[in-house]
């Protein structure tokens, strides 16, 4: 039990947590404005802001905090959340535009009667722009400070 209680009381996983949470609940409410209300939405990547980078951001600021810059800690967050970043901007981003195509093929297959080679479409929304990386950025760099110095 004293592990889970010091689980809960760790100031830089709840940053991490609460930094990924708010930006899940903000990509939640921008998308149901825009389009209304999907449940895959709950559990999917992509969209603004980047929950990705919100709970690396998070992760890092706090650790900055809790641990100072001298230590192993901050350089072991701050590569991390470097890779974390940079996957959901490279490697995610490139194959949501790749399952944008490969869509547009499937139905041009069904349209032309033939049977596609992918059965489902592809979900194309799993990467992030600039601007949703940035908006991640700040909502953990925010998220990440006020909790670490709340419970510090």
């Amino acid at each position: 039990m004293k592990y889970l209680l010091d689980l809960v009381t760790n100031p830089v996983f709840l940053s991490a947590a609460v930094s990924w949470f708010t930006a899940q609940s903000m990509k939640m409410i921008i998308e149901t404005i825009k389009n209304g209300f999907d449940p895959k939405r709950l559990s999917g990547g992509g969209g603004m802001p980047s929950s990705h980078s919100a709970t690396v951001t998070g992760l890092v600021f706090a650790t900055a905090i809790e641990f100072g810059l001298g230590g192993f800690e901050f350089p072991m967050a701050l590569f991390f959340a470097i890779i974390v970043i940079y996957d959901a901007r490279g490697v995610r981003y490139q194959t949501g535009r790749q399952s944008s195509i490969l869509n547009q093929m499937r139905e041009q297959e069904i349209s032309a009667g033939r049977k596609p080679a992918v059965d489902i479409p592809l979900d194309e929304n799993i990467g992030h722009s600039i601007p949703e990386i940035i908006a991640g950025c700040l909502t953990g760099a925010v998220c990440g400070t006020i909790i670490s110095l709340l419970l510090s």
